[in-house]
């Protein structure tokens, strides 16, 4: 069945609209990071950079690294840009731009997000790096797509029941990371649970001048556990990227930089040799 233009926009070169490229632009292999500066930094460990292509925050950056093809992108800030970058990074692989139409065998990514994030549990200090065995949306976005079986809902379940997560919040959802990328990157790091909130204030349970609406919820969220599992740390992209790569069919991880233990009011403003030497474990791991 043909894809309607106005379903999956291109730009008048042919380019996938957000992302501004084409599928020959891109590896299997895709570091994501948030921040458009960061992706240079990235690719300043490739061998080889044989694409360099940007549009709004996102930026794309494909090379090589032993002998490997990896490409390094920016998604910006927040579930809704994860969106938008997994849905054309998928149609790059999955559907054919010409004929407007889903290619018969499906072809899976490998997703790495690296990143920075607030520590939940005071174990964990400022310079601490946090693989996701887990990530927990708080912003509702996978409830928008047919996620069956994609969801831990025993966990979504215990935490509501904990937290007295309130009806007119979004409806929590809990995914999965990828087990064989969390075996090849992520061996001797720190594993957990990572809470991706919509937003970076009242969502994290910072109150500057608004009013909280769950003053407490921090609180309830920190002493939460269930079957040893417990929330380490919060960000806004981790559980957006492990839905979509499920129910689209690729392999996420994701790996951050604890910069703020938001337990002890402790926060570390210089990480930049701390995730530079992430992504350079990253990039040889990958």
């Amino acid at each position: 069945m043909k894809i309607p233009a106005s379903e999956l926009p291109k730009q008048s070169s042919g380019a996938i609209y957000h992302l501004n490229l084409f599928p020959e632009d891109i590896a299997d292999n895709i570091i994501l990071v948030g921040d458009p500066g960061r992706v240079s930094m990235i690719s300043q460990h490739f061998d080889t950079i044989d694409i360099k292509k940007s549009n709004r925050e996102l930026y794309t950056h494909t090379g090589t690294k032993n002998g490997k093809r990896i490409s390094a992108i920016s998604t910006g800030m927040g579930p809704d840009n994860v969106e938008i970058v997994m849905n054309e990074l998928d149609a790059l692989v999955n559907i054919d731009l010409e004929k407007m139409e889903v290619k018969p065998e499906h072809h899976s990514l490998n997703l790495v997000r690296v990143g920075t994030s607030g520590s939940l549990d005071g174990r964990y200090a400022p310079g601490t790096i946090v693989a996701s065995e887990y990530g927990f949306g708080l912003d509702g976005l996978l409830q928008f797509y047919d996620h069956e079986g994609v969801d831990e809902e025993d966990v979504v379940n215990a935490f509501i029941e904990h937290t007295g997560w309130g009806e007119k919040l979004p409806y929590p959802y809990c995914v999965k990371c990828s087990d064989d990328l969390m075996q090849r990157i992520a061996v001797d790091m720190v594993k957990g649970m990572t809470l991706t909130a919509p937003g970076f204030f009242a969502p994290q349970g910072r109150a500057v001048r608004g009013p909280l609406k769950f003053p407490d919820m921090n609180k309830k969220i920190e002493s939460f556990e269930y079957n040893g599992l417990r929330c380490t740390n919060m960000e806004m992209e981790c559980a957006s990227l492990y839905g979509l790569s499920r129910v689209l069919g690729h392999n996420a991880l994701t790996c951050c930089v604890l910069i703020a233990n938001r337990v002890t009011g402790e926060f570390l403003d210089d990480y930049h040799d701390l995730m530079n030497q992430l992504v350079a474990k990253v990039v040889d791991r990958f």
